[in-house]
C-alpha cells in the first residue's frame, strides 16, 4: 500500500514537472529562476565563489583542451574558405565596418612609439643579413633611378652631359659606404645609416597622411576587394600556420605563467565584488540572460518531451526520493529520522561596483 501510494505521488510529480516545463509556465519559471539566481549572486563575492588556484587550473585545462582535439584543426580550413567567399563581403564597405577615427588613432600610436622604433632598428643593425638586404634594396633603387634618368636624358638635347654629372654623384653615393660593399662584408655602418634616415622619415615625413590615404582607398570599396591581396589557398595556409603556432605554444610554461598572471590580475581587481555586480561589467544584464534562456531552452525541452526522454529523465531523478525510507515512513504514518543540520559558515561581506 505504501509503495503504491509512493508510485502515484511520483507519477503526479512527474506530470507536474513536465507541466512546469511547458509554454507560458516555462517562461515564467525561467524569469523567476533568473531573478532568484541574481538575488543570490548579489550576496556572493567573486573570491568566495571562485578559488584563484582552482580558476588557474581550470583556465590552463581549457586552453590545453581547446587546441588538442581534431575538431578545431578540421574547422580551420572550413572557416577560412567560408570567410573568403562570404557573401556579405560584397554588400559592406571596409570603412563601414572599421571606423576611420579608430584607424587614425592606431596609426598615430604606431608612429609615436619611439621606443619600439629604436629597439627594432637597433636589432636590425645587429644582423649582418639585414645589412645585406638593405644594401641590395637601396642599391636596386639607385640603379633603377640611374637607368630611368639615362633613358630620359638621351631624349633631351643638351641633358646628356648634365645626366653624366648626376650619374657620377649617384655612383659615389652607392660606393661611399652607405649601401655598398661595406654592407656586403657584414659591417653595421650601412644599416645604421639607413636607420638614421628612417628615423628622419618617421619623424618628419607625412606618414600618417599617406597611411590614411591608402586606408581611404580601401575604405570606399567592398570588403571583397581585399581578395585581390591573396588567393583562397593563401588564406587557408595562413590560417593553418596561425593554428599551428597557437596549438604548439598553448601548453608552454610561459603561456601558463601568463594565464596565471591574468587570473591574479582579475581577482585583484574584482575579487571583492559581488557576482551580480560583475555581470554588468561584462556587458550582461538581467534581460540579456533571460532573453537568451527563453530563446534556447524551450526548443530543447520540447524536443526532449516529444520522444519521452524528458519524462524518463525526470522520473529517474525523482524516483529515488519517493522510494527512500524517509518518504515511505511518512506515507506509513511513522516519524522519519531527521538528520542534524550543518552549521552555516559566515559569508564575507560583498562589494558592489
Amino acid at each position: 500500500m505504501t509503495a503504491d501510494l509512493a508510485g502515484r505521488l511520483l507519477d503526479a510529480q512527474v506530470e507536474w514537472v513536465l507541466g512546469e516545463l511547458s509554454g507560458a509556465r516555462l517562461a515564467a519559471l525561467l524569469e523567476r529562476d533568473v531573478d532568484d539566481l541574481l538575488a543570490l549572486a548579489d550576496d556572493l563575492r567573486v573570491d568566495a565563489v571562485l578559488d584563484p588556484e582552482d580558476a588557474k587550473a581550470t583556465l590552463r585545462r581549457l586552453v590545453e583542451l581547446a587546441g588538442s582535439g581534431p575538431l578545431l584543426a578540421d574547422l580551420v580550413d572550413a572557416f577560412a574558405e567560408a570567410l573568403y567567399d562570404l557573401g556579405a563581403s560584397e554588400e559592406h564597405q571596409l570603412g563601414d565596418v572599421v571606423p576611420r577615427a579608430q584607424v587614425e588613432a592606431l596609426i598615430e600610436k604606431a608612429l609615436s612609439m619611439q621606443q619600439l622604433h629604436e629597439r627594432a632598428m637597433e636589432r636590425m643593425a645587429q644582423s649582418p643579413l639585414v645589412s645585406t638586404v638593405a644594401a641590395r634594396f637601396v642599391g636596386s633603387i639607385i640603379n633603377d633611378f640611374v637607368a630611368q634618368n639615362r633613358q630620359l636624358a638621351e631624349k633631351l638635347p643638351g641633358a646628356k652631359s648634365l645626366f653624366s654629372l648626376g650619374a657620377s654623384a649617384a655612383s659615389r653615393v652607392r660606393n661611399v659606404g652607405i649601401v655598398g660593399d661595406a654592407a656586403e662584408r657584414g659591417t653595421q655602418m650601412a644599416i645604421r645609416r639607413t636607420n638614421s634616415a628612417l628615423r628622419e622619415v618617421i619623424k618628419d615625413a607625412p606618414l600618417k597622411e599617406a597611411a590614411l590615404e591608402i586606408w581611404d582607398l580601401h575604405a570606399e570599396e567592398p570588403i571583397s576587394e581585399l581578395r585581390s591581396y591573396m588567393t583562397r589557398d593563401d588564406l587557408v595556409e595562413i590560417a593553418r600556420l596561425v593554428h599551428d603556432i597557437v596549438a604548439t605554444t598553448r601548453t608552454h610554461e610561459y603561456v601558463s605563467a601568463a594565464l596565471d598572471e591574468c587570473v591574479d590580475a582579475f581577482f585583484a581587481r574584482y575579487g571583492e565584488w559581488s557576482v551580480a555586480a560583475l555581470l554588468p561589467e561584462l556587458g550582461i544584464g538581467r534581460d540579456d540572460v533571460l532573453e537568451q534562456l527563453q530563446a534556447l531552452v524551450p526548443p530543447a525541452i520540447e524536443a526532449a518531451k516529444e520522444d519521452g526522454r524528458l519524462a524518463a529523465l525526470v522520473r529517474a531523478r525523482l524516483e529515488p526520493f519517493f522510494a527512500s525510507p524517509a518518504v515511505r515512513a511518512i506515507l506509513a504514518g511513522e516519524e522519519p529520522a531527521v538528520p542534524a543540520k550543518p552549521k552555516a559558515k559566515p559569508r564575507p561581506a560583498k562589494k558592489q561596483a
